[in-house]
């Protein structure tokens, strides 16, 4: 008789689910910037439409930063503690309901208060992503995907004039706005009904995908509140350092998505046709830059380590990006100023993979906040950054001073990079 044989062992490969999370997150990142983007390029359409001075205008701008400061780090705090499923999915309806409420403004203060709302919806999107990312995705390929889903959101945005100024051809901006915020409130609720906060809660993905996110993932004990929690965060060596460097990258962003459209027409006379192609430009660039960006920390991480992984990019970034600025403001040709501001943006783009790369290394257990209190300092800078447009091009004249002030804000970012230390974490020595 023949012996028994041992059934053979099948290893069951792993389910590759994650990357549905990341192309989930993709989207959502694209409809983002398609709503911030938006209000910059039809701002013509609407000053004329509701009588706004460019001041007042400015200042729908910045309502939108100040609400988005306010309450991005309660926000976070709100999705360190319950998860992302259900605070991106109230994120997200509640942006998108006042995306579509901007189209019911009917003068200077109902657009101002719909903006400001707008933006205390919205707070809170970045840091969700980076909390998902942390609890989907491997360590060593967190700055890869990173890169990804900011070369999806900038892609957003280099689409976005564009496409509004092709629909303006057909409808009115207020007809667009309501199309857009239907598409976010699409998004939440598909996000909701597929979406688990931890892969092994997924029922589609197997024990061998979690562990392959888990491996070296150092998660570490949720930190409680109360004063010495907040006192640990705000005076972190590291996190006042990130959020100093994050900020040029910020505010340059806003000039992009706020005055850069009324810059290239005013400044250099660009026809409509430029300013579809020229507006988008800097976000355009930037997806190639997210991508190299995303792909050379991770890199340069494995090579060199974490500390210079992370602080090589990101003073790499922000050196190329002064040089850039400084450029646009000297050259006189037109299209090369807008190239060279591109440039400069993309640049700072660069950084992103590090820089949230950081929040991830440094946040453990609270990863939401970190990355909340760094996103919270960029629009801190992007507050008064339309404001201050406007105030400098009044004073001097000259469309080139607000692009000097930023040459030199980067020059300060390449500083702060110097003092980030990626390896050591913000709440090490908070008990749980």
């Amino acid at each position: 008789m023949a012996p028994l044989s041992a059934p053979p062992i099948t290893t069951q490969p792993a389910t590759r689910v994650r990357y549905k999370v990341v192309g989930l997150m993709l989207v959502m990142a694209m409809i983002t910037y398609l709503d911030r983007v938006a209000i910059g390029v039809a701002a013509p359409q609407i000053r004329a439409d509701l009588s706004l001075s460019a001041q007042q205008m400015s200042w729908v701008f910045s309502s939108f930063a100040i609400a988005y400061a306010l309450f991005e780090i309660p926000t976070a705090r709100w999705a360190d503690r319950l998860g992302t499923r259900t605070t991106l999915t109230r994120i997200v309806i509640w942006w998108s309901a006042f995306t579509v409420g901007t189209a019911a403004a009917f003068n200077y203060w109902s657009m101002l208060i719909i903006r400001f709302l707008f933006g205390a919806g919205e707070a809170g999107a970045w840091p969700c992503m980076a909390r998902t990312f942390a609890r989907w995705i491997p360590l060593a390929d967190r700055g890869k995907i990173l890169g990804v889903f900011f070369a999806g959101a900038h892609m957003g945005g280099a689409l976005t004039p564009m496409l509004v100024v092709w629909l303006l051809t057909m409808m009115s901006w207020r007809v667009i706005f309501v199309i857009f915020g239907l598409v976010g409130i699409g998004w939440a609720i598909w996000w909701y009904k597929w979406f688990r906060n931890e892969p092994g809660e997924h029922a589609s993905v197997n024990a061998a995908e979690v562990a392959e996110i888990t491996a070296g993932r150092q998660i570490g004990n949720e930190s409680h509140g109360g004063l010495e929690y907040w006192k640990t965060l705000f005076t972190n060596r590291n996190t006042l350092a990130l959020c100093l460097a994050y900020m040029p990258t910020s505010a340059a962003f806003y000039f992009c998505i706020t005055w850069l459209p009324t810059f290239l027409s005013e400044k250099h006379g660009f026809s409509k046709t430029e300013l579809g192609i020229f507006a988008g430009l800097p976000l355009f660039l930037s997806i190639f830059a997210d991508l190299f960006g995303g792909a050379a920390t991770d890199s340069a991480v494995k090579k060199f380590g974490l500390r210079l992984g992370r602080v090589g990019i990101g003073v790499l970034g922000n050196l190329v990006a002064a040089a850039a600025m400084f450029m646009a403001a000297i050259v006189s040709q037109p299209q090369l100023a807008a190239i060279c501001l591109s440039l400069a943006v993309a640049a700072t783009m660069f950084t992103l993979g590090a820089s949230w790369g950081c929040c991830q290394d440094m946040g453990g257990q609270n990863v939401g906040v970190v990355s909340a209190a760094m996103n919270t300092a960029g629009q801190v800078a992007s507050i008064p950054s339309p404001l201050l447009v406007t105030y400098l091009v009044e004073k001097y004249s000259d469309w080139n001073a607000p692009l000097y002030v930023m040459g030199a804000f980067f020059v300060f970012g390449t500083i702060c990079w110097t003092m980030i230390d990626p390896r050591k974490q913000v709440f090490a020595t908070q008990p749980a």
